[in-house]
């Protein structure tokens, strides 16, 4: 595991954005930077914090671990669905094949958990019982495991301030957002998606609580597109402690920015208004929780790349011919 030290060293460095001036138009996404030549996008992960839509923060070594996760689970799954990733030239650089996104994030879960708004435990515990459009049992309590897996799907950035909107099924179609039939593809596509994460996340002693999965056309065929079972877009938390955590009432162990999101609560910060800022504890904890899940769920070894970090990926980007 990497040091505090090693951390600390990089922090004033970390990547908060790229200027490259030789691929043309630069676009920014929360957390991704990304340029589009010909038919193809270069998409570089910055080490860019958000949570409830915000820019909270920087967080060293972030980018790299989004992106080479990322990279380990597309290959992964790509025998279930096609996906946008053509090379990886550097740690934090994919270049993709530009497929126009699909403006509908499929989110699946397989607790009732969550603090953010669009999560289904914020509006169980205030009463609601139909949610997403699924009715729920009485008697839920927070962090259990639902009867099975289910989809609350959501816009991108689509709802008021650009946070994420709540939609269902019948919202979608209704207006057109996706075809019927595209939609079912898509559901039947991340539910598969998730069983297979499931799998390969008991076998590394973690639980795929809930995740996000985003998708787009290419040509006219449906690509997995953005990322897959990263500390972002889903949450994990601790196979053997979950039990007997749950239990005793107590949050479980996670290994994903639920742990950003709860420290953020606590302060009653939730997406308005001006954000606390990171305390240097925080930086490094989280920076030590996206390496540990890299860890566990590859089974290599994280290698800490030297900061900073623009010029390098400017020298691999000649060298793969981008520039």
């Amino acid at each position: 595991m990497i040091q505090t030290k090693t951390i600390l060293t990089a922090f004033p460095n970390v990547l908060k954005t790229v200027n490259i001036t030789t691929l043309g138009k630069k676009y920014q996404g929360k957390v991704r930077d990304f340029y589009i030549k010909e038919d193809y996008r270069i998409l570089v992960t910055t080490d860019r914090q958000s949570a409830f839509d915000v820019i909270l923060g920087h967080i060293p070594y972030k980018g790299s671990v989004l992106n080479l996760l990322s990279s380990f689970w597309f290959n992964k799954t790509k025998h279930v669905v096609l996906n946008h990733m053509i090379s990886i030239p550097d740690a934090n650089v994919m270049v993709v094949k530009d497929c126009v996104p699909i403006p509908v994030e499929m989110v699946v879960r397989g607790y009732i958990s969550g603090v953010t708004t669009t999560s289904i435990w914020y509006s169980y515990k205030r009463g609601d019982r139909t949610i997403y459009g699924i009715k729920f049992p009485d008697g839920l309590r927070k962090n259990e495991k639902l009867a099975q897996p289910i989809i609350t799907p959501t816009t991108h950035g689509g709802g008021k301030g650009g946070h994420d909107e709540r939609l269902t099924q019948v919202e979608i179609i209704r207006r057109g957002l996706v075809s019927r039939k595209l939609y079912h593809q898509m559901e039947k596509i991340a539910y598969a998606l998730f069983r297979l994460g499931s799998l390969v996340c008991e076998r590394q002693g973690l639980i795929l609580v809930d995740t996000k999965y985003e998708f787009g056309l290419y040509k006219g065929k449906l690509m997995l597109i953005d990322e897959i079972h990263t500390p972002d877009s889903s949450r994990f938390w601790i196979k053997k402690t979950y039990s007997s955590r749950f239990k005793r009432g107590q949050e479980p162990e996670n290994f994903d920015k639920e742990f950003l999101r709860l420290w953020y609560v606590k302060r009653g910060y939730r997406g308005d208004g001006t954000p606390p800022p990171m305390k240097k504890e925080l930086v490094v904890a989280l920076s030590k929780r996206y390496i540990g899940v890299y860890e566990r769920l590859t089974g290599k070894r994280f290698v800490s790349y030297q900061y900073p970090i623009q010029q390098r990926i400017a020298a691999n980007l000649k060298n793969h011919k981008l520039l």
